[in-house]
């Protein structure tokens, strides 16, 4: 599984401005409601009872907050970078300024580990990191995720 079976350009944000963790998680929830038609507070609630299990933030200005959503038909990504590093309360106790958000149907299983997996392999190598903090938008990002 690579990033173009999980992300397509139109899921992909840039200069993302939050002044919280909490506010980012909204943010994104939101973009995903308006985008899909699924109710913007089932998302977040999601979303952010799994953070609150743990920390999603995996270190080197990255996290990947995910949940589980009931009746969910399929799974969604979203890609963003931030305009500025934003305390996420990551494993490494660094700043996060990209973000892989993943949300999935609640049957999904290994499908839902399998995408996780596939962003954890792209964005723990440091060059890839460094091309899409350099990216001048979503299409460069896109191309840089892809390795």
């Amino acid at each position: 599984m690579g990033i173009s079976d999980i992300l397509s350009e139109d899921m992909i944000l840039t200069e993302v401005e939050a002044s919280s963790k909490r506010h980012l998680l909204e943010e994104i929830s939101t973009y995903i409601a308006r985008k899909e038609g699924i109710d913007k507070n089932t998302i977040f609630e999601a979303v952010l009872e799994r953070e609150n299990l743990g920390s999603t933030g995996y270190g080197n200005g990255v996290a990947f907050p995910h949940a589980r959503i009931n009746g969910l038909k399929h799974i969604m990504s979203v890609f963003v970078r931030l305009d500025k590093p934003l305390d996420y309360d990551a494993l490494d106790g660094q700043p996060v300024d990209m973000v892989a958000f993943m949300i999935s149907p609640e049957n999904s299983g290994d499908d839902h580990l399998r995408t996780l997996a596939a962003f954890s392999r792209v964005l723990k190598n440091a060059e890839i990191c460094e091309s899409v903090r350099k990216a001048k938008g979503p299409h460069e990002i896109y191309v840089a995720l892809q390795g």
